[in-house]
């Protein structure tokens, strides 16, 4: 698979990664020995760049995805994140991003970390603070490369104004387009964007299923695009998506991903799947390439994104 280029400080990574957030929340339940399966084809086919966080399971998505990828860990890259709270509250206090960093480590079972996000701003800590204690982590050797997520312009040039950030990551997708309104800081900076629920948290799979489909606890019971109205709406705009893809023999996710990868060169997506036919689908959307006339097909069909909104983690 091409590599890709994330930032100036020389972190690469593979095309499309992957996001390992749903083999231990948000999506129902899971199977720790399917997942791993899923991982470890990803790497097979071509994936070099994974993605977790303390948040997925408080250590127990760090535990798989280390177990995972421990044979094969010298050929990936590992990032993680800091900053939530059990109760989805706010922490980024030096002691306690320490505390993480820690922890992390133990649970990946590895010696240092490709990448370190803030998961998420805390107010109460400033983040030229925030950013302090990361690099700490860098001269220390515990961390390669810094990054945050779910953030603002502004704290974006707060940020590499104390360390050099090397991405950014942030939810981007067909159907959730505000982060193009901080693509150009980050062309200016050299900061390389990661986007999270490439797929739309699977209604860019062609399999969404209503509301009352899912577990009480899953995550699309509280994300807009599953409203009622939203939801038939949404149905029609992935019905023209799906016929367009089928012209070119691909499938909606394919589609949904090499439409991700012609936005900008330092762009990867990462979907995550519990299934190994799901990821040997995402990763053949590194092959697609899509026409001028594709693309302006696809911005007559969704202009402005999904109807409804997204949820921040």
């Amino acid at each position: 698979m091409q590599t890709r280029t994330l930032g100036q400080q020389g972190l690469t990574a593979s095309a499309i990664g992957y996001g390992a957030m749903g083999t231990k929340m948000a999506y129902g339940p899971s199977d720790d020995t399917e997942s791993i399966a899923a991982i470890r084809r990803a790497h097979d086919s071509g994936v070099t760049h994974f993605d977790t966080a303390e948040l997925y399971g408080w250590g127990e998505g760090e535990k798989l995805l280390g177990a995972a990828l421990r044979p094969i860990r010298n050929q990936v890259t590992i990032a993680t994140k800091f900053g939530f709270t059990p109760s989805y509250g706010t922490d980024s206090r030096p002691e306690h991003i320490r505390e993480v960093v820690e922890g992390s480590l133990r649970n990946l079972g590895v010696d240092h970390l490709d990448v370190l996000y803030q998961h998420i701003d805390d107010p109460a800590v400033p983040i030229e603070e925030v950013v302090g204690v990361m690099a700490e982590q860098v001269q220390a050797g515990t961390v390669s490369y810094l990054g945050l997520s779910n953030t603002s312009v502004a704290n974006i040039r707060r940020a590499h104004a104390v360390h050099p950030i090397s991405v950014l990551q942030t939810e981007y997708s067909l159907f959730a387009r505000e982060a193009e309104e901080i693509l150009p800081i980050l062309e200016e900076l050299g900061i390389g964007l990661v986007a999270y629920s490439p797929l739309a948290r699977g209604f860019l799979t062609g399999a969404a299923r209503p509301r009352t489909a899912y577990e009480a606890d899953d995550a699309r019971q509280l994300t807009p695009w599953w409203a009622p109205g939203n939801f038939e709406a949404n149905q029609e705009l992935v019905a023209e998506l799906t016929a367009l893809a089928e012209s070119r023999d691909a499938t909606i996710s394919q589609l949904s991903l090499a439409w991700l990868l012609a936005q900008h060169e330092e762009i990867v997506p990462i979907p995550g799947s519990r299934s190994a036919a799901r990821v040997d689908e995402n990763i053949a959307a590194a092959a697609l390439e899509l026409s001028a006339a594709d693309l302006d097909r696809i911005a007559s069909i969704v202009p402005e994104g999904g109807i409804g909104g997204r949820l921040d983690f």
